[in-house]
């Protein structure tokens, strides 16, 4: 009598196939998002780079089919800030599925002044949560048509400290660089711990799993010239760094697996094995502040009058 063999242990070494599925990384032709392409065109799957910046997007393709075999990857425009945009986005990506989406783009701004996107909304949040928020609700037919799609949601340990003000979520009030980019990222693991909510509420078969990067620096991040290229003094200079965090590439892992491991589940939260920083991808406890259902939901209806939009219509 033969038995089924057992599932072999994850290894981000060792990536399972996914020929044939349709994957979406928002920010794909730079950081961490140009990783996660990389790293999923390596399963046979077809990636496509969302990408404000063509040129950008051309030269992050061109790397990852130097590097992987008969890597079917491929950039559509695709421009967060711009709300009224994202629907002709999505109809520009030509699939009648998609079997996940990586909502990884973002803005961080070092310095003040406050900046707004076209739309009227501070930029950080506006691009890096309203504009994953909208282009959900455009994605979710498509995610809908494919066996058991997932919105993954890339969000940051540096959010781990951070507090949503209900009331100046705009930060029109209190407007400081760092705090304002952290709440921004906070907002997106809220968006997708809450999508996840109503998700299993409306019976759907897409799923939501939030993960950050733990401590994702460029100067720990291998070369992939022109899109990154890190010099030596920069190595050297990093190499003590490394005993606590990691480069984007690994930052990567926690999203390639939340998007091929079949043990994944909504509602989850994914993060390095090392104390959040650093190491293979692992599930972690949901935050407690990101595990307020209250907060979550008063977000949620926030973001659907500044956006016009419920994504999917799920509510």
């Amino acid at each position: 009598m033969s038995s089924a063999s057992p599932t072999p242990p994850w290894s981000v070494q060792r990536l399972p196939r996914a020929d044939g599925r349709v994957f979406l990384v928002t920010g794909g032709n730079a950081g961490i998002g140009y990783f996660v392409a990389e790293q999923l065109s390596a399963t046979g799957a077809t990636v496509v780079l969302g990408s404000r910046n063509p040129a950008k997007a051309e030269a992050a393709t061109a790397s990852i089919r130097a590097r992987v075999a008969g890597a079917r990857v491929r950039a559509v425009r695709l421009d967060l800030a711009g709300l009224s945009s994202l629907r002709t986005a999505v109809e520009a990506l030509g699939v009648d599925r998609l079997d996940a989406v990586v909502h990884n783009a973002g803005v961080a701004l070092d310095d003040p002044p406050r900046k707004e996107t076209g739309d009227g909304h501070e930029l950080m949040f506006g691009t890096n949560h309203l504009g994953h928020f909208a282009l959900t609700r455009w994605l979710m037919p498509l995610l809908s048509a494919a066996p058991a799609a997932r919105v993954v949601t890339m969000g940051s340990f540096a959010a781990k400290s951070e507090r949503l003000d209900l009331d100046d979520l705009q930060s029109r009030q209190d407007y400081r660089p760092k705090r304002t980019y952290g709440r921004s990222k906070l907002a997106q693991m809220y968006f997708g711990v809450e999508l996840d909510r109503r998700l299993r509420a409306a019976g759907s078969t897409v799923a939501s799993v939030v993960v950050h990067p733990g401590g994702a620096l460029d100067s720990l991040t291998p070369s992939r010239p022109p899109v990154h290229v890190r010099t030596t003094g920069a190595r050297l200079s990093a190499a003590p760094a490394a005993l606590l965090v990691q480069g984007k590439h690994a930052g990567a892992w926690p999203a390639v697996r939340a998007v091929l491991d079949p043990a994944v589940r909504g509602g989850q939260l994914w993060g390095p094995r090392v104390f959040g920083l650093r190491g293979e991808p692992r599930r972690e406890p949901v935050w407690n502040h990101l595990a307020d259902p209250v907060p979550a939901a008063r977000l949620w209806d926030a973001s659907r009058d500044l956006t016009g939009v419920d994504p999917g219509g799920v509510r």
